[in-house]
């Protein structure tokens, strides 16, 4: 039984129009709505559902204030989500269907599995020319002027019961540690063959728990900055970046978002296999950010924010 991760995810939001709006400057297609929620997707056919947080079919939110309720996960077949009713028998909130089977995890998430609806998509980034190798001939990089999300790949939580999150997920639902703070942190992949992590669990010294942020994947480091110049452009506000993990190596721009906590677009995480073997790294700035642009660019002048845009045709030209 193996989860190929993330199907959707659930937001209770407090100004649901506001971040239709936001979901809609993302780059998500908006495929339903009505006064109290809406659906979108990416290209993949992932969904975000955005609710009225009062709406009472949610599931029990973890903390106060607009944030995730609930993340849906995907398995292959039918054959494996029966695996999963038997493994999740007696959790908290446990319930099964014909459709999808869930319960809380040991921090209070709420998760549910049921079978893949994400499409087939033939959709490539630009490859990149490296010494020693040429993947790119007579054939130029693309300059995006906004970014369309391809899949939600990630989900990161502040959690009060590290250890006991962690064998939640390795244990019941087959995910693999790829890297760890030791007591502090746990980046974990659905399967021993995939992206570095579609789930990183952080303990904060004052045992707080909820969302840090949500990750869409997108195609190449140039829709990183097309998507984020275009997101500057439309008012909303960086958090971080654009920037780089060493730890996954990803390319990242994280900005606030109105549905809970932060967002972000990211690409060119490292891709693991069951070989790899899981390191230890003492947190620190640089450690979760080799380099990052600390207010971001703006999408404007495609400066650092608050630099003037140049006036002239070429650098070298300047006003006398």
């Amino acid at each position: 039984m193996t989860i190929l991760g993330i199907e959707q995810i659930t937001y209770g939001v407090t100004d649901l129009e506001t971040c239709r709006r936001f979901f809609a400057d993302w780059g998500m297609k908006e495929v339903a709505h009505d006064e109290t929620r809406a659906r979108f997707e990416t290209l993949n056919g992932c969904t975000v559902l955005v609710a009225d947080a009062s709406d009472p079919s949610l599931p029990v939110a973890f903390e106060a204030g607009p944030t995730l309720r609930e993340v849906t996960w995907g398995v292959a077949a039918r054959e494996e989500l029966d695996v999963l009713r038997e493994r999740l028998k007696g959790q908290p909130g446990y319930y099964a269907n014909d459709e999808a089977v869930g319960c809380y995890d040991p921090a209070g998430m709420a998760i549910r599995v049921e079978v893949t609806r994400r499409r087939e998509i033939d959709v490539k980034g630009s490859p990149s020319n490296v010494w020693g190798q040429t993947l790119r001939v007579d054939q130029p990089s693309p300059i995006y002027e906004r970014a369309e999300p391809v899949e939600v790949g990630h989900v990161v939580f502040f959690t009060n019961c590290l250890a006991e999150q962690e064998a939640f997920y390795h244990d019941l639902l087959g995910f693999e540690t790829s890297d760890r703070y030791p007591n502090r942190g746990a980046f974990m992949r659905c399967a021993p063959h995939g992206g570095h992590h579609d789930l990183f669990l952080l303990a904060l010294p004052d045992g707080k728990k909820g969302l840090n942020h949500v990750a869409f994947t997108v195609r190449d480091i140039h829709e990183v900055f097309g998507g984020g110049l275009h997101i500057s452009r439309c008012g909303w506000t960086t958090q971080l970046g654009p920037g780089r993990h060493p730890v996954s190596s990803a390319y990242f721009w994280y900005f606030k978002n109105p549905a809970g906590a932060l967002i972000e677009y990211y690409a060119d995480e490292d891709v693991l296999t069951p070989e790899w073997q899981p390191r230890d790294f003492e947190p620190g700035p640089t450690v979760f950010a080799e380099w990052a642009v600390d207010g971001g660019l703006d999408g404007n002048t495609r400066r650092q924010k608050n630099a003037q845009a140049p006036e002239g045709k070429f650098m070298t030209e300047r006003k006398q």
